[in-house]
């Protein structure tokens, strides 16, 4: 799958946007760097989500992250193409014909289409039980999103915390006023962190990832009207007609 480059570009104007404002302001960039600060609210917000989510749920979020920038694996192009020359196997050879397809498809959503086919399964089984895989798919990956949405509602919130503390720190060295000022600037760097965390990396991660899951069920959905089609008999250039209006 090819980069996603407008999500690398996003990630690059949002950032840059701020960091190009904060120096058209005058400001420091290094004043925006505060390791204790990132490491309050990088492991806050990541130990609450680990608190609040099973592990299988956790470990799916992780897995599925590099769709932000690379979409999932399986066939995402030319899907039409060979749903109907399957179709002209199965009118040919009979759905028997497909069985040596079934075996060296590597997609498991389709393998298991085909194999019902080649098994001599029902339309309506094979849509039954197709539809009940693309629904948990779907669900295990939209509760996987979630994750990083969570993620984006505490982040601000153990920003806030980070600047409470950094005050606190201050407070304790009134003695020294001198310092006062770039103390509590610093404190704050944490609230940036929080707020900026959630909104430029979290909710967008999160919102890319349910795109991409609707869209792969989508594609799905596609797959079984097709094997539906060659279940059914139906003349190829029918389904190509029927699949089409999926690709509008």
């Amino acid at each position: 799958m090819a980069i996603d480059r407008l999500s690398i570009a996003g990630f690059l104007l949002g950032f840059g946007g701020i960091l190009f404002g904060q120096f058209l302001e005058g400001g420091s960039l290094t004043s925006l760097i505060n390791f204790p600060a990132a490491f309050i609210v990088i492991g806050g917000t990541a130990g609450a989500v680990m608190v609040q989510s099973p592990l299988s749920v956790f470990v799916r979020a992780i897995d599925i992250l590099p769709w932000v920038l690379r979409g999932p694996p399986g066939p995402q192009r030319g899907l039409v193409e060979m749903l109907i020359k399957w179709s002209t196997v199965a009118r040919k050879e009979g759905l028997l014909g497909l069985e040596s397809i079934a075996e060296s498809e590597q997609d498991s959503f389709l393998k298991k289409g085909l194999r019902l086919l080649v098994d001599g399964a029902e339309a309506a089984v094979v849509r039954s039980i197709l539809e009940i895989e693309l629904d948990t798919r779907e669900e295990r990956d939209l509760r996987a999103a979630k994750v990083f949405e969570s993620m984006a509602g505490y982040s601000p919130t153990i920003g806030i915390i980070g600047a409470v503390m950094g005050l606190i720190h201050v407070m304790s060295n009134l003695a020294d006023p001198s310092s006062l000022g770039s103390g509590i600037a610093t404190s704050f760097v944490a609230t940036i962190y929080g707020v900026g965390f959630a909104n430029l990396i979290l909710l967008p991660i999160a919102n890319k990832i349910k795109a991409v899951v609707y869209e792969q069920s989508a594609v799905r959905q596609m797959v079984v009207e097709g094997l539906i089609g060659i279940a059914e008999g139906s003349n190829p250039r029918i389904i190509e007609t029927k699949l089409a209006g999926y690709l509008e």
